[in-house]
């Protein structure tokens, strides 16, 4: 006997959870920016738990794969400053220094947090079990400025079963019945990223079971590449196109923004309700 044909799956609503997935450019322009970002973020995500009664949000901020500190002086809690550098003296393991993609927990270098920031569970990844998200977001979100600027593979990195099954770097942060929400800041071009914009847009369909409405990506970057007269360099004009602005007008669900605004919470707030209605329309896979 055949089965009965229930018709379409329907969504079931990703019922308040989120994965946020930030990669932040560490070089060495990007300092005012971080800042600018860790200010903007604490009333972003206030806004989007006050629409969901049992938020439940998972934050990651991906590794570029490098890890150092030229000045052992910087250190605070985690290394020592009579050290020798790079390692200064820090209890590292593979995934603090070697993985790009692994979760931030040990921001190194000039301008960065210089220790470990101890988050919840022991995860490399912000849960709702932290008691304060907004401090915590600081403490992995400054990134420094002598790191990589290879934002767009840390994201495909972070997104791969190696990463996020058992055992991985990321264990447990990728969740199937969770809406994912990419945040890239990066204030020049990705040329530095391995693969395509086309192979990063495939990476991000296949960690959402090839759900376009599953994820959002959302990117801070430099507007040289729209015209003359644009906030970054107002008196230039690059005709070649960022590959992260190529990225969002390929996805469903993109927006991008000027990095040279003075603040980013318009951006962020401008985000809510789309991410909102996505959050709601989700149907889960089987």
């Amino acid at each position: 006997m055949p089965m009965p044909d229930f018709g379409p799956q329907h969504p079931i609503g990703c019922q308040g959870k989120i994965d946020f997935l930030f990669s932040i450019n560490a070089s060495g322009t990007m300092q005012h920016h971080q800042d600018q970002l860790i200010a903007a973020f604490p009333d972003f995500i206030e806004a989007i738990e006050t629409q969901f009664p049992n938020f439940d949000v998972h934050i990651l901020v991906a590794e570029d794969g490098y890890w150092g500190i030229d000045d052992c002086s910087l250190c605070t809690t985690s290394c020592d400053p009579q050290g020798t550098p790079p390692l200064c003296s820090a209890m590292l393991d593979a995934c603090d220094t070697k993985t790009i993609g692994a979760g931030v927990t040990f921001p190194a270098g000039k301008e960065a947090t210089n220790r470990r920031c101890e988050l919840a569970g022991g995860r490399r990844y912000i849960t709702r079990d932290e008691a304060e998200i907004g401090k915590a977001f600081a403490c992995i979100a400054q990134v420094g400025i002598g790191g990589g600027e290879r934002t767009a593979e840390a994201v495909v990195q972070a997104l791969t079963p190696e990463l996020n099954g058992a055992g991985g770097c990321n264990e447990g942060f990728l969740r199937d019945d969770a809406l994912l929400v990419v945040t890239i800041i990066n204030d020049g071009y990705d040329e530095a990223s391995a693969g395509t914009v086309d192979s990063w847009i495939a990476a991000l369909r296949a960690a959402k079971h090839e759900d376009d409405d599953a994820f959002a990506v959302l990117v801070l970057t430099t507007d040289v590449d729209v015209d003359y007269g644009q906030l970054c360099l107002p008196d230039q004009f690059n005709p070649n196109k960022n590959p992260l602005r190529s990225l969002v007008e390929n996805v469903d669900h993109g927006k991008i923004g000027s990095i040279c605004e003075k603040q980013y919470g318009e951006f962020f707030s401008s985000t809510i309700s789309e991410l909102v209605a996505l959050c709601d329309g989700l149907v889960i896979p089987q």
